[in-house]
């Protein structure tokens, strides 16, 4: 199968804050607002190119304030988040997600149905919030309707390069092996604390965010 990195997390405790941070910081406008009810969690998002030239976008994500708190933990652990607004994850995209299931690691969650508007996906989510590998690995996601770049804003965003840390290099290589489509420019390293940077082509020159 054909694995694809579908977009990048960046997590926050206010959405707000989180938007104006990476406008800033990347020099964009985000799209408007959009909620996810069943996890209680909003969201904006931009379009952004992958390394091969074709679409992804870039997310920012944060507890809806407003929603009621879901009884089981929210995606990417942002129960637990907290300080700046910081990249947190990638996710990338599956043609057949039973099949992506069975490769992943064991824990690395079920498959959870959604839809909003006219966009309909399914996502394996982990039961803890935490994805493997403290969150190195990334979550997985099929889509049931058209992606939502083309309808988002395009200020030529482009991912150049995406670098993983974890103190397991060697481990999450191995988990990964059969996603290696997806891993056109993505390098993992060794280091004592789990992570992620990533450089990114804006209309002001490369920026790395992490």
């Amino acid at each position: 199968m054909t694995y694809r990195i579908d977009h990048l997390v960046i997590s926050a405790s206010d959405l707000e804050q989180g938007k104006d941070a990476m406008e800033a910081l990347l020099d964009v406008e985000f799209g408007p607002r959009g909620v996810h009810k069943d996890m209680g969690t909003e969201n904006v998002l931009v379009a952004m190119a992958r390394p091969d030239g074709s679409d992804a976008y870039l997310e920012v994500i944060a507890p809806d304030p407003a929603a009621k708190r879901p009884d089981f933990p929210r995606w990417f652990d942002l129960d637990n988040f907290g300080g700046p607004p910081r990249l947190t994850n990638w996710v990338v995209s599956c043609p057949d997600l039973e099949e992506a299931w069975e490769l992943a690691p064991a824990n690395v969650g079920r498959i959870m149905s959604f839809q909003r508007g006219d966009y309909a996906w399914r996502m394996i989510v982990p039961e803890t919030g935490v994805l493997p590998f403290d969150n190195c690995f990334p979550a997985l996601i099929e889509w049931h309707s058209p992606r939502p770049v083309p309808g988002l804003p395009d200020p030529g965003l482009a991912l150049r390069r995406l670098k993983i840390s974890h103190p397991n290099p060697e481990e999450l290589r191995e988990a990964l092996a059969p996603f290696i489509s997806a891993m056109e420019n993505v390098r993992i390293v060794q280091a004592d604390t789990p992570g992620m940077t990533a450089e990114i082509g804006t209309p002001s020159g490369e920026i790395w965010i992490a």
